[in-house]
């Protein structure tokens, strides 16, 4: 098993987390306080999603399919993480599969 951050730490550097300071980064990092930002992952899912976002890998087993896809968007919520325009539209085609998901975000900055 490995620990994963939900969103990468380099997708975060890419959605303006590289405009942070040294102290918010390292709070991004090592967050404990949501559920969804550090999650437990096989070592070989871990590897193949490495530092892409939803537009270029998803999680293996389908059924899970809606819960990463609100978590990505509550971590990049909760964080204020930029969204580009790919990692968009495909979280707009896969949540249209996702009817009545409710996301609840607490903001961390």
């Amino acid at each position: 098993m490995d620990v994963d951050h939900l969103v990468p730490l380099a997708e975060a550097w890419d959605s303006s987390a590289s405009a942070w300071t040294p102290k918010e980064r390292e709070a991004y990092a090592n967050d404990l306080d949501d559920s969804r930002d550090l999650i437990a992952v096989s070592a070989a899912s871990n590897r193949s999603k490495g530092d892409k976002d939803p537009s270029d890998w998803m999680p293996p087993y389908t059924g899970y399919g809606c819960q990463y896809l609100t978590d990505w968007v509550a971590d990049k919520t909760r964080w204020a993480l930029s969204i580009d325009p790919s990692e968009q539209a495909t979280l707009t085609e896969g949540l249209s599969r996702c009817p009545d998901q409710h996301i609840h975000v607490t903001l961390a900055r």
